[in-house]
């Protein structure tokens, strides 16, 4: 469906703002996390990646946030592979990052037999770079 002039999938309802659904895990060690940066928060345009939204008229804080603190290299994983992870590793790219998909953090959608498998082709074409959770143990 065709909304504010961009192409919208329909999803369930889920990570609703002000519900449990879409806050962190309590089983998530959160002594790391130092901001919080929202996405889709415009009721008129979803929003995939986490650096902008889906017609990237809008950018949420995280570029800024990670220009300030000087990150070069971005690690990606979560929900899900074929969207919102994909279209996060992409931007990712885009925007300069050296970006990392952790591959054992990620679960895809899989709307069509195929498209986790293509969405890491995608990212891997664009220069993701694939690695695991246990790379990264130091």
């Amino acid at each position: 469906m065709t909304v504010a002039g961009a192409q919208q999938m329909l999803w369930p309802d889920h990570c609703v703002q002000g519900t449990p659904g879409a806050e962190l895990s309590s089983e998530l060690s959160a002594g790391g996390v130092h901001r919080i940066i929202h996405k889709g928060t415009d009721p008129a345009i979803d929003s995939y990646s986490g650096f902008f939204d889906n017609g990237h008229l809008q950018a949420t804080e995280l570029n800024r946030y990670l220009l300030s603190r000087t990150v070069d290299a971005i690690y990606i994983m979560g929900l899900a592979t074929d969207y919102c992870v994909k279209y996060t590793a992409l931007d990712g790219v885009a925007l300069g990052y050296r970006t990392y998909l952790v591959t054992d953090g990620c679960r895809g959608v899989g709307v069509r037999p195929g498209d986790i498998e293509a969405a890491i082709r995608e990212m891997v074409a664009a220069g993701v770079t694939l690695v695991s959770s246990t790379d990264l143990r130091g």
